[in-house]
């Protein structure tokens, strides 16, 4: 993690479990005082206690607290990492409301807080990432338009990266893409449901996909892509290490 003073503080939305309370943790033990969002009061405070996290129990689509903690904190860098864990259910079994729930919550809360980066703006050499999914590469036919919002998160990432250059405003734009996982939340809830659609228990489903992707791991990818102005903007994380795409 640089030294800057840019990275004094950082905001990580969904930090109160899975990848969000990790990454959290890592920034937290590499100094960075950290502004931690997410809904539930409870889990949030449970997250870290002491110096150097800073809870917010707050939806974190809402747009007014978008440009309240931008103004207010002024970090210098953004980990955007909430989003709603998926229903489970081949396409015929969705609801229009189940299909597009991660367009409700992952989708939204990137566009709020990457207008808000845009519009402050973030300082110079600021960086955001955002969590898009693995799952964008090789589509989610039980997760209804689960793949299709990370998606979306990745056209953000490349059109806030060309604002951000047209305006000359210095912020560097990132997004990661985890493997499935039984790690978090979300990853957990997939790995049943396929491992159940294939007719396997979850461990052997687990054990057929490779090495195993890590909350930790997500945490150090985060830290070393923050830390590196030369990083590509896309990378897919897995067990077995970063990939940059493109």
């Amino acid at each position: 993690m640089p030294e800057s003073t840019l990275f004094q503080t950082a905001v990580v939305t969904g930090a109160s479990r899975g990848f969000g309370r990790a990454i959290t943790a890592a920034l937290v033990a590499a100094g960075t005082r950290v502004v931690g969002i997410a809904r539930h009061e409870q889990d949030l405070n449970a997250v870290h206690d002491g110096e150097g996290f800073t809870p917010v129990a707050a939806d974190a689509t809402d747009e007014a607290l978008a440009q309240d903690v931008i103004g207010t904190h002024r970090p210098g860098l953004l980990v955007l990492n909430a989003g709603a864990v998926p229903h489970m259910a081949p396409v015929h079994e969705h609801t229009w409301e189940t299909f597009t729930s991660n367009w409700d919550v992952d989708t939204r809360h990137v566009f709020t807080w990457t207008r808000a980066a845009l519009r402050q703006p973030l300082a110079p050499g600021s960086v955001v990432v955002t969590m898009s999914s693995g799952a964008v590469l090789g589509g989610s036919p039980l997760s209804g338009g689960y793949a299709s919002a990370k998606a979306a998160i990745r056209y953000i990432r490349g059109y806030a990266a060309d604002e951000s250059q047209r305006a000359g405003l210095g912020i560097r734009f990132v997004t990661l893409l985890p493997n499935m996982t039984p790690a978090g939340g979300v990853g957990a809830v997939a790995v049943a449901g396929y491992a159940a659609r294939q007719g396997v228990d979850r461990d052997t489903f687990v054990k057929g996909r490779g090495p195993v992707l890590t909350a930790d791991q997500v945490a150090k990818a985060v830290v070393e892509l923050a830390g590196n102005p030369d990083s590509a903007p896309e990378y897919r994380v897995g067990g077995d290490g970063l990939s940059p795409l493109g």
